[in-house]
């Protein structure tokens, strides 16, 4: 299995909420680099579930995650430490939310950026679909905002993916690819230049997606501990 079935089937076991299948997947080989937020997240369920082994990975990828110390790698450590009882648990209170999908709204194209966190399920409501319910009558505007129930997210703009993307460039080993790339996200249109270079090697533009939703995912965690909230496995295997 190649590093890009096993982010495949490791996203998919985290969805799921399989802790057997997400240890089974990173026994003997541990998360890839660009794999450590996704699978913490797969470990945390593991460890809940009271997989055999998922305590010694999750103990190595706490040490993988300080040693890194990308934004929300720290939240996470901290919070696989508090899974495993080798440190203080934070006064977070759980969502079940996919980062994923809150990652889309934090950091998505800048016409749909914003919206909101039901708190209740985890559910991630973008602007569109705010404003469709409203538009409807299929919810109330003096509920629409109601703290108790929501928590608002609003957009944060691109300036964290074009620092992804020079990461992304500094870690190019071919000099000729690298300075192309540099060029290539100077000025408007940047990100759409960017992907057409790396398209041409489809190896670079798979290595690319991966760090950028490793990043953003990271980014979400992040946003999430801030406001108050921690990330809660959801179990999805009977579903």
């Amino acid at each position: 299995m190649d590093s890009k079935e096993q982010r495949s089937a490791l996203r998919a076991a985290v969805y799921r909420g399989d802790g057997r299948a997400v240890v089974d997947l990173l026994r003997g080989v541990g998360a890839d680099g660009d794999s450590l937020q996704l699978a913490g997240d797969g470990l945390i369920a593991a460890v809940m579930q009271g997989v055999d082994g998922a305590a010694e990975l999750a103990r190595n990828l706490v040490v993988g995650l300080r040693q890194r110390g990308w934004e929300g790698d720290d939240e996470l450590a901290d919070q696989l430490e508090a899974q495993l009882g080798s440190g203080p648990a934070a006064m977070l209170r759980a969502v079940p939310v996919d980062l994923e999908e809150l990652a889309g709204i934090l950091e998505g194209d800048p016409l749909s950026v914003g919206g909101r966190i039901d708190i209740t399920t985890g559910e991630v409501w973008s602007q569109a679909a705010i404003d469709y319910v409203l538009e409807t009558g299929e919810e109330d505007e003096d509920t629409s905002d109601d703290p108790e129930r929501w928590l608002a997210v609003h957009g944060e703009g691109s300036r964290e993916g074009y620092r992804d993307m020079e990461l992304f460039i500094a870690s190019v080993e071919d000099p000729g690819r690298a300075e192309r790339l540099a060029i290539a996200i100077k000025g408007r249109g940047a990100f759409r230049r960017f992907k057409d270079e790396l398209a041409r090697r489809p190896g670079e533009l798979e290595r690319w997606h991966a760090l950028s939703e490793e990043r953003q995912r990271g980014r979400a965690r992040s946003w999430l501990a801030a406001s108050g909230y921690r990330v809660l496995p959801v179990d999805h295997r009977d579903s």
